[in-house]
Order: C-alpha cells, then structure tokens, then sequence
C-alpha cells in the first residue's frame, strides 16, 4: 500500500499550526458567508412584517412537499458529511471515499429535486416579470424575488460544494489522507455543514410560516 505523505506547506512548522491557520481561514470566510447570506434573510423579515398577508398567500405557492425532501436530502447530507470526518480522523480510507461519494449524490438529489420545483414555477408562471400569475395580489410579486435569489445562491452554494467534496474524494482514492492529516477533509465539512444550515433557515421561512393562511 502506498505510503501517505502528510502535506506540510512550507510557510508551517507543524501539521498544528498549519491545522489552527486552515480552521482560523473557513471560519474567517463563513463568517462573510454569514453576512451575505443575513442580509438576504433581513431585507425577507422586514418584507414579511410590512406585507404578512401578500407574502403568506405567496408561501402557499411554494411546494411544501419538494421543500421537505430537500430538508431531509439535506439533513441525511449532513450525517454523511460527519461521517466522513470521523472516517478520515480514524484512517479509515475505504469509508471516507464512500460517506464523501454519499454525500455527493444527496447534494446532486438537492439540486435535482430544487430544479423540478423550478420547472413548476415556470410552467405556473411564478417567475417575477411581465408573465407572473399573480399580478392580482400586490406584493406576491416581491416573495417570489425573494425567493429566488435566496434558494438560487443556495443552489450556487450546494454546487460549489458538490465541487470541493468531489476534489476531496479524488484526493482520498489517491491517499491523500490519514488520521495524522486530513484537515481539507475537515474544512469541507465544516463549509458543506454551513449550506446545510442555512437551508434550515431558509425552510421555515419560505415553505411553513403562516401555511395555514
């Protein structure tokens, strides 16, 4: 079996060091994750507050059954994810490849699934702009802007992901990895770990607030 060579950068002195600088990097960016993406649910909250009842009656547009499938692709994304964490802290190779091909598959089946409730946006003509169906109810218009960036720079973000996991898993049929270093591994998860909670937010606040309107 070939040997795994540990990837020391030459700017550390230690795998450690090279660890605390890796972890102190993706938090540092998840943090401005964190305010794009608060931003985007401030400006939803405060549409929501002064227009309750337009965007109640848009919510009742979204499909509640594709959005929680995707909360449990999602969720079952995120089990997988940390599995293979822990497969990689404990060497254990064979099932790193398998939890991070897992997990590439379910972030596919998210996209997949977001896409079909796509298609049916279009074909009821959901989509703001001159064909939007419910130009009747004022303000309809603005959730449905709302909802389509918001779920649509999450996809960009489950599509960056299934990328940075696919690099990962390649590297780990590679043996890249060992329970001496698999930091990359680690900082995917965290990154992966991020995307699955902000569609924790973004669930509640676009398929199951004032359904019963």
């Amino acid at each position: 079996m070939p040997e795994v060579r540990p990837a020391l950068a030459e700017q550390f002195d230690s795998l450690e060091q090279q660890h605390e600088a890796a972890t102190l990097g993706i938090w540092t960016f998840l943090a401005t994750e964190v305010l794009f993406f608060g931003g985007l649910f401030t400006a939803y909250v405060v549409y929501r507050f002064l227009y309750p009842q337009a965007f109640a009656e848009a919510s009742h547009h979204t499909n509640l059954l594709y959005g929680t499938v995707n909360t449990a692709v999602l969720l079952t994304s995120s089990l997988t994810m940390a599995l293979a964490v822990q497969a990689a802290q404990e060497g254990r190779n064979r099932a790193l490849v398998r939890c991070l091909a897992a997990t590439i598959v379910l972030g596919i089946g998210f996209l997949l699934v977001k896409g079909l409730e796509y298609r049916e946006h279009f074909a009821h003509h959901l989509v703001p702009g001159a064909q939007f169906a419910l130009t009747a109810k004022p303000k309809t218009e603005l959730f449905f802007w709302l909802y389509f960036t918001m779920t649509g720079l999450h996809g960009i973000h489950v599509l960056a992901g299934i990328g940075v996991l696919s690099v990962l898993a390649f590297m780990s049929s590679r043996l890249n990895f060992s329970s001496e270093y698999y930091t990359p591994v680690e900082m995917g998860g965290l990154y992966w770990h991020f995307v699955d909670i902000v569609w924790v937010f973004l669930y509640p606040l676009l398929y199951l607030i004032n359904r019963h309107l």
